[in-house]
C-alpha cells in the first residue's frame, strides 16, 4: 500500500497527484524497477472501490494489473472488460485457503483499507508492505483505522529511495 506519512491512502476526492514527488534524499536508493517488480506477483486481490478506482484511473493511464489473474471482492453488478478479472462474494477463509494458498506464491493485496483490515483480523495477511511517501495529508482514508486488535509485527525490511519514498515490510506474527 503506498500511504502519506499520517497513514492516509486515499484523498477524499480519490485524486493521485499526491503520489509524486520531487524530494531529494542523496542517503537513498534508486527507486525499484516497476516492471521486475509486477514480474513477481501472481495474482492481484482488491475491493470493489479499489477496482471502481482502477477502473476510471485506466481510462488515463491503462489498465494497472497487466493480464495477471485479479479477483475483486464484491456483492455488487461490477463492468468486466478484461478475461483475467474474476468476482467473488464469500468468506475470505475460504478464498485465501482453497484458491489462493494453493495456485499463486504471491498475491498481492493491491488496495482497500476494508479488505487489509479484514485479512489482518482473520490472519489471513503474511506480511504488511507500506511505502510512505514524504507527504502529510491531514484527510482521507486511513490504512489502519481501527483494525480491532492488537497485532505483533516483524520488521522483514525497510529502503529509503532518492525521491524520498521509505518502504517498510512486516511480517505479521500468527
Amino acid at each position: 500500500m503506498v500511504s502519506s506519512l499520517d497513514g492516509i491512502i486515499a484523498k477524499n476526492d480519490n485524486s493521485i497527484s499526491w503520489f509524486e514527488t520531487t524530494h531529494n534524499y542523496e542517503k537513498g536508493f534508486d527507486g525499484p524497477d516497476p516492471e521486475e517488480f509486477l514480474k513477481t506477483i501472481d495474482c492481484y486481490v482488491m475491493g470493489a472501490n479499489t477496482y471502481e478506482h482502477a477502473l476510471e484511473l485506466s481510462k488515463s493511464y491503462g489498465w494497472a494489473y497487466g493480464d495477471k489473474p485479479t479477483i475483486v471482492l464484491t456483492n455488487q453488478n461490477l463492468p468486466k472488460d478484461r478475461p483475467n478479472i474474476e468476482f467473488y462474494s464469500g468468506d475470505l477463509n475460504i478464498l485465501v485457503n482453497t484458491r489462493l494458498k494453493p495456485n499463486y506464491k504471491n498475491v498481492w493485496i493491491a488496495g482497500g483499507a476494508k479488505l487489509t483490515k479484514d485479512l489482518i483480523r482473520q490472519k489471513l495477511a503474511d506480511e504488511i508492505r507500506v511505502s510512505i511517501l514524504p507527504i502529510i495529508l491531514g484527510e482521507g482514508l486511513l490504512f489502519f483505522d481501527n483494525v480491532g486488535q492488537e497485532q505483533i509485527l516483524q520488521l522483514k525490511e525497510t529502503t529509503a529511495y532518492k525521491n524520498g519514498m521509505v518502504e517498510l515490510c512486516y511480517e505479521i506474527n500468527k
